[in-house]
């Protein structure tokens, strides 16, 4: 009697494409770690060079991932642990090297707050993946993010480098600066999402010219672009809260009169 042939299923490979997010988030991780190694070998403005090259790999990453329909579990949780270390740890570091630890133990404990709210910012983050909210508050997140939050931490480094004054390498000015990110980054102060804006068609050709004049503009002028665009985003805040409040206050109206229209409805019911 023949035996019964077993059919081998073949083992199934990973597709390149699906793994270049994972691989952009492993740079960003690679790059957020090369900032703390020229932070304490003293080369400052290579390490915020290095942080500012997280960032931008991990504004990409993700919306490769979702263009290539690559995204997973595994990514997201990998994201996280690369933006605590790019983010949270490498920018307070940086910033204990440069002048906060001549505040001694009080620089540390800032140093510490801040990579702490990095931590409990993304760990919120997370637990609001998936999650049912209101459709207005899609574009917006829940205090600033962790890249933007190390971009303010890092202002007044660039303002030094831009500007040669040490006034700005002061401890107590940098502490503040730092303990104040820290604060926003895990309040409930609402601020912009660029993920869900969209371009209208009009607008796209002159988008891109914009892009394209603050590549040139960083190629030049790099500190003075980058200060530009963190206080374009600090100036950012007041906006994103007038316009959250504004889309909570209609929705809450259109409940209100929903609701009203259901009660007179039930009141014109026979009987009722």
């Amino acid at each position: 009697m023949p035996r019964p042939r077993l059919r081998v299923r073949p083992i199934r490979g990973l597709s390149l494409n699906r793994m270049i997010p994972n691989i952009l988030t492993l740079l960003a991780l690679c790059a957020g770690m090369t900032a703390m190694r020229l932070a304490l070998g003293e080369h400052y403005q290579q390490a915020v060079v290095a942080i500012i090259v997280a960032g931008i790999l991990d504004g990409i990453d993700g919306r490769i991932a979702r263009l290539l329909k690559g995204t997973s579990e595994f990514g997201a949780e990998l994201d996280s642990l690369s933006d605590f270390v790019s983010f949270g740890v490498a920018p307070a570091l940086l910033l204990y090297v440069w002048t906060l630890h001549n505040l001694q133990s009080i620089g540390w404990v800032v140093a510490l707050l801040f990579a702490v709210c990095c931590a409990l910012r993304l760990a919120r983050f997370n637990t609001q993946i998936g999650a049912d909210l209101p459709a207005y508050a899609y574009n917006f997140f829940t205090g600033v993010p962790a890249p933007a939050g190390a971009g303010l931490a890092i202002l007044p480094m660039l303002l030094n480098f831009e500007f040669g004054w040490d006034g700005f390498r002061t401890p107590w000015f940098s502490g503040a600066v730092l303990a104040a990110t820290a604060a926003l980054m895990v309040s409930r102060v609402p601020t912009f999402s660029a993920k869900r804006i969209k371009v209208p068609r009009e607008w796209a050709l002159a988008l891109l010219l914009v892009i394209g004049g603050l590549a040139a503009l960083a190629t030049t002028e790099p500190w003075a672009t980058l200060l530009m665009i963190g206080f374009i985003y600090i100036a950012s805040i007041p906006l994103s809260i007038r316009a959250f409040t504004r889309l909570r206050q209609a929705a809450e109206e259109l409940r209100a009169a929903g609701r009203g229209e259901v009660l007179e409805i039930e009141r014109k019911r026979p009987g009722g």
